[in-house]
């Protein structure tokens, strides 16, 4: 059966991607087959092949199983905002179910693991009334949280930590991502996190839970 991993973040910009290659390059080496989505990206870029997304391009490229772009990213947005705002420039409408639907392709793709990697935070909206949240609890997905190590970390990390178990989906554990290498405190803080959160899962632990 198919290990399914969903890359949740506390905020956008706390290196869910780089988190999520070094997840899928630590399975590769493991000898597992992975394979690798991004449901929905904004900030894509015009290319002659159609709009792509530099975060998703990499994870095509780290992911073992190599799959067409538009099955890696289904919806592809270009203006770097928020999606269900993106999708409404463009009279399109991003619903749970549909994008359920167009990631079917990775779903069912036979794999060891697969890699699915969030937008932004975890309550980022996908219409009125739906988040990515609630396509995560609809596949039963295992989440992994990226806590950026900055100013603030940890009241954001506790927060997105507290909502992430109040959807009722499995916590599987967090990754520190020191993106601030000047951050005072650093370790105080990651030490911090580690007794709310629980132990500080490094990349290469992950395959011991498998």
């Amino acid at each position: 059966m198919t290990k399914r991993f969903f890359i949740a973040g506390t905020d956008t910009g706390v290196g869910k991607t780089y988190i999520a290659c070094k997840l899928l390059e630590s399975f590769n080496q493991q000898g597992l087959s992975t394979v690798a989505c991004k449901p929905v990206a904004s900030g894509c870029e015009t290319t002659k092949q159609g709009l792509k997304n530099e975060d998703a391009l990499h994870l095509m490229q780290t992911a073992s199983i190599k799959l067409p772009y538009h099955e890696v990213n289904p919806i592809a947005l270009q203006p770097p905002i928020a999606p269900h705002i993106a999708a409404e420039q463009i009279n399109e409408e991003i619903t749970v179910e549909k994008l359920i639907n167009m990631c079917q392709p990775v779903l069912n793709c036979k794999a060891d693991v697969l890699v699915i990697e969030g937008i932004g935070g975890w309550y980022v909206p996908l219409n009125d009334n739906e988040t990515m949240a609630d396509f995560v609890k609809a596949l039963d997905l295992s989440v992994i949280l990226v806590v950026a190590i900055r100013l603030g970390c940890l009241n954001h990390a506790l927060l997105t930590y507290h909502a992430i178990r109040a959807c009722d989906v499995e916590f599987h554990g967090w990754v520190a991502n020191r993106i601030d290498s000047d951050m005072l405190a650093a370790e105080e803080n990651v030490k911090t996190l580690s007794n709310w959160l629980g132990r500080n899962k490094l990349v290469s632990d992950f395959s011991n839970d498998l």
